[in-house]
């Protein structure tokens, strides 16, 4: 099958499709829910395509759940989804630092419980969750005590960012010798009648500027992210789609994997951007165009219930 760049998937497309992937990656928030609500006719494709015989997983760079809550999540939406088939930032980084990196210490830790869990599993203790208040002045900052253990910082989100955890996270990495992994860097989380609030991307960008050094950076559109998919599964690139709302996390992955790709129009990115994308000829773009694009992912459901 040929795979052309942003064309609509439509009728005899989406069966090409079909017929030529055995493997769907799906992205989660604005492509098979937004919030709490499904959107509708995702639970029903996912479900559909596993019945059909396709291999389903979700790939998401959101770090504040664990596998186990993502799974429950689905459940109550209507989607069947088994715990190992959710592939998220937290749990990704906790296979990075586990098998990859074979940290032996403990995490600085800026991000939430979920994260702290996902590596606690992996036998990884973490410190620094939580509020942390600054106090006194520039040399107390300066002087702040460090545990000794700490081998690794480790930023997500948090929304309990502070200065003093910038301050400690800046001396720990002071040690060239402590490994620095970044989640994601997502610069925006967008909520409904287009409002947002700073993502995670905000909070790496912030540590890798005070420390002077750059994260390895976990989530798409990352290599690792695949690759973890991949370790477990052993699932054929170019028998793979990738199906996401963001031209520059979930399309970028799947270009960078060599994954056939497609924009669904219910999240982030609109159209006119990719079409801009491909316009324009620059390398750098031209990852983030998708091969195909759907307004909704329920305009699979003819297709998979005839």
């Amino acid at each position: 099958m040929a795979v052309s760049k942003c064309s609509r998937l439509s009728g005899p497309l989406i069966q090409e499709l079909l017929d030529s992937v055995d493997n769907f990656l799906f992205d989660c928030d604005g492509v098979i829910w937004r919030g709490d609500q499904a959107i509708p006719g995702a639970p029903e494709v996912t479900n559909l395509l596993k019945k059909n015989g396709k291999r389903v997983f979700f790939v998401t760079n959101n770090s504040t759940k664990t596998r186990e809550m993502y799974a429950e999540k689905m459940a109550k939406l209507g989607f069947v989804a088994k715990t190992e088939e959710v592939f998220g930032t937290a749990y990704c980084s906790a296979v990075y630092l586990k098998h990859i990196a074979k940290l032996d210490g403990k995490v600085y830790l800026i991000g939430g419980n979920a994260l702290s869990k996902e590596l606690q599993k992996v036998g990884i203790q973490t410190v620094g969750a939580g509020p942390d208040p600054v106090f006194g002045g520039q040399s107390d900052w300066a002087d702040v005590p460090l545990d000794p253990e700490v081998k690794a910082v480790v930023v997500g989100f948090d929304e309990h960012f502070s200065y003093m955890k910038l301050s400690k996270a800046l001396k720990y990495l002071d040690n060239p010798d402590c490994l620095f992994v970044g989640t994601n860097t997502d610069s925006r989380l967008p909520l409904e009648g287009g409002r947002a609030v700073p993502g995670t991307g905000c909070l790496v960008r912030a540590v890798e500027t005070a420390a002077q050094r750059k994260a390895q950076i976990i989530g798409k559109p990352s290599h690792f992210m695949f690759d973890c998919v991949v370790s477990e599964y052993g699932i054929d690139p170019a028998r793979t789609v990738m199906v996401g709302d963001r031209l520059d996390t979930d399309i970028l992955l799947g270009s960078n994997c060599g994954l056939k790709t497609v924009l669904t129009l219910t999240g982030v990115s609109h159209l006119d951007e990719a079409i801009a994308h491909q316009e324009s000829h620059c390398p750098e773009r031209t990852g983030m165009v998708p091969n195909y694009y759907v307004e909704t992912i329920a305009d699979l459901l003819p297709a998979l219930q005839g």
